[in-house]
C-alpha cells in the first residue's frame, strides 16, 4: 500500500526563543544573527526573562486591590523597557512611546472590577512587548519582516484546546497579507479564550506555540532555542557528569518532557509528532553545539536518559473486594474523575491498586470517597522518576543493570509495560538525588 505523502504548505521553519534568548538589547540583536540566513521564518516569542513573574505579581496586587501597589510595579517594569528599547533601537522615540501604549493596555485591568481573565490579559503583555522590540529591531536592519498577533491566530475551544486545523487556516488569511516578508514575528504563551477573551497556554506555554504554529503550516523543521546545550540524560543540578543526547524519538522527548525535563514543554512534542516535523533543541549562548533534534527516526536502543518529578502523593486503596472481581477499578478511576485529578502510576495486587496524583487541589473529598471501596493509605513527598529510552521488551539484560544501580534505593512503586520508552519508579524525595546519580553512574558511564 502506498503510503500519503505529506505536503508542505509553506517553505518555512518555526524558531522559538525563550526569555533568556530575548533577555536584553545584545541577545535580541543575536537572534537576527541566528535567523538572517533562513530563507523564510516565523519567530516565536517569550516575555523577556523575569517579565511574566514580575506581570503575574502585579495581577495579584491588582486582585487584591492594591491598585497604588501595582501601579508602582507597573511603572518600574515601563522604565526598564524603555531603557531596552533605547539600546536596541538607538532612542527610537517613536517606539518608546509605543511601549508606553502597551503598558497602558494593563491599566484598565487595574482599574476594573477583578474579571476571570485579569491576570490572563495583564500577563499577555509581556509577549507583545518582546515581540514588538524584536520586529523594532528588524526593521532597523531592513528585514523584511511582519507582526502578528497571537490571540488572533490561536483561539481555544469550549474545552480549552487549541485546533491546528483552525490555527491553520487563521495563519494562511495571515500569512497571504505578507508574502514579502522573511520573518514573521509572533508571541508564543498567548491565545484568546472560546468567548474571545485573552488567555494562554500555560507556564512554558512558548514551545506549545511554536510547536502548534509548525504543525498549522507544515514547516519543515521547528527549533526551541534555549539556554542549555540540548537535552541533557540526566539533571545537571544535581547530578556529576551528565552528557547532552543528540538524537531523541518524539515518544522518548515526550516522556522526558512529561517527567520534568525542564527544556521542553510537555505538550509541544505531540502537534510535532503528528505532523511529522522535526524538533530541533538549541542554545542561544552556544550557536554552535549541535543540539537535540527530535524526530520519528530510531537511533539506538536502551537507556537514555533520566528525569524525576517531584511533589507526588501515593494512595493505596486496599479492598478484598477487588479479589476476583469485575468493575473495581472503574469505580476508582470515577472518582478521579469526578474530581478532574490525573492519574500518574498505577500499580495492582489481587486486594489492592496504589496510584499516584501531582494534583492533591482535592485530596480530602478523593480520600472521603475512595473509603466506600476500602482501606486508603496516602503518603507524601514522593518523586516519580522516569528512565527513558528505546526499551524492546525482548532484549535482555536491562532489567538486571536498571536494578542493579538501583539495588540501595527504597522503591515504593515500579511502572513499566505501557510504553516501551519508560521506565517509572517511585521513591522518597530525600533519596532523589542519589537516586539520580546510582542511575547516572551505572546506567551511562
Amino acid at each position: 500500500m502506498l503510503r500519503k505523502v505529506r505536503t508542505r504548505n509553506y517553505t518555512m521553519k518555526v524558531f522559538k526563543f525563550g526569555g533568556t534568548s530575548v533577555g536584553n538589547a545584545e541577545r535580541m540583536k543575536n537572534i537576527y544573527k541566528i535567523i538572517r540566513s533562513e530563507e523564510k521564518v516565523m519567530v516565536v516569542l517569550s516575555a523577556m526573562s523575569g517579565t511574566t513573574n514580575a506581570l503575574v505579581e502585579i495581577s495579584k496586587l491588582a486582585l487584591s486591590e492594591k491598585k497604588e501597589a501595582a501601579y508602582e510595579s507597573l511603572q518600574a517594569m515601563q522604565k526598564q523597557y524603555i531603557e531596552t528599547a533605547r539600546q536596541l533601537l538607538e532612542n527610537d522615540e517613536t517606539a518608546c512611546e509605543h511601549l508606553k501604549n502597551l503598558f497602558s493596555d494593563i491599566e484598565p485591568f487595574i482599574t476594573q472590577a477583578p474579571q476571570p481573565y485579569t491576570e490572563a490579559g495583564i500577563v499577555a503583555v509581556g509577549e507583545k512587548l518582546s515581540t514588538y522590540l524584536f520586529h523594532s529591531y528588524l526593521k532597523t536592519q531592513n528585514y523584511p519582516s511582519a507582526l502578528l498577533d497571537a490571540t488572533q491566530i490561536i483561539q481555544l475551544d469550549s474545552q480549552g484546546e487549541p485546533d491546528v486545523k483552525d490555527i491553520g487556516l487563521r495563519l494562511k488569511s495571515e500569512l497571504s497579507q505578507y508574502n514579502e516578508a522573511k520573518v514573521l514575528v509572533i508571541q508564543g504563551f498567548i491565545c484568546s479564550d472560546a468567548e474571545g477573551n485573552i488567555s494562554n497556554l500555560g507556564r512554558g506555554g512558548s514551545d506549545y506555540s511554536a510547536s502548534l504554529f509548525g504543525a498549522a503550516v507544515q514547516a519543515e523543521e521547528i527549533q526551541i532555542w534555549t539556554d542549555i546545550d540540548g537535552v541533557q540524560n540526566n539533571d545537571p543540578r544535581h547530578v556529576t557528569n551528565t552528557r547532552p543526547i543528540r538524537r531523541l524519538l518524539f515518544d522518548e522527548a515526550a516522556e522526558l518532557a512529561y517527567f520534568g525535563a525542564k527544556i521542553l514543554h510537555p505538550a509541544c512534542v505531540l502537534p510535532a509528532q503528528r505532523s511529522e516535523i522535526p524538533v530541533l533543541l538549541k542554545n542561544t549562548l552556544h550557536p554552535e553545539d549541535p543540539g537535540t533534534l527530535i524526530s520519528k527516526n530510531h537511533e539506538g536502543s536502551g537507556f537514555k536518559a533520566v528525569a524525576a518529578r517531584d511533589n507526588i502523593t501515593a494512595i493505596r486503596i486496599k479492598s478484598s473486594r477487588m479479589l476476583l472481581a469485575y468493575g473495581f477499578l472503574r469505580k476508582v478511576f470515577e472518582v478521579f474523575e469526578k474530581y478532574k485529578t490525573p492519574i500518574d502510576m498505577i500499580t495492582t495486587s489481587e486486594v489492592a491498586v496504589s496510584l499516584t496524583i501531582d494534583d492533591t487541589s482535592h485530596l480530602e473529598e478523593i480520600v472521603n470517597d475512595l473509603q466506600l471501596y476500602g482501606n486508603i493509605t496516602v503518603d507524601h513527598n514522593k518523586t516519580m522518576v522516569g528512565i527513558v529510552g528505546n526499551l524492546n521488551a525482548d532484549e535482555t539484560g536491562l532489567a538486571q543493570k536498571l536494578f542493579t544501580a538501583l539495588q540501595e534505593i527504597p522503591i515504593r512503586m515500579i511502572s513499566y509495560g505501557a510504553s516501551q520508552y519508560n521506565f517509572s519508579i517511585l521513591i522518597n524525595t530525600e533519596d532523589k538525588i542519589r537516586t539520580l546519580q546510582a542511575l547516572n553512574n551505572n546506567l551511562f558511564e
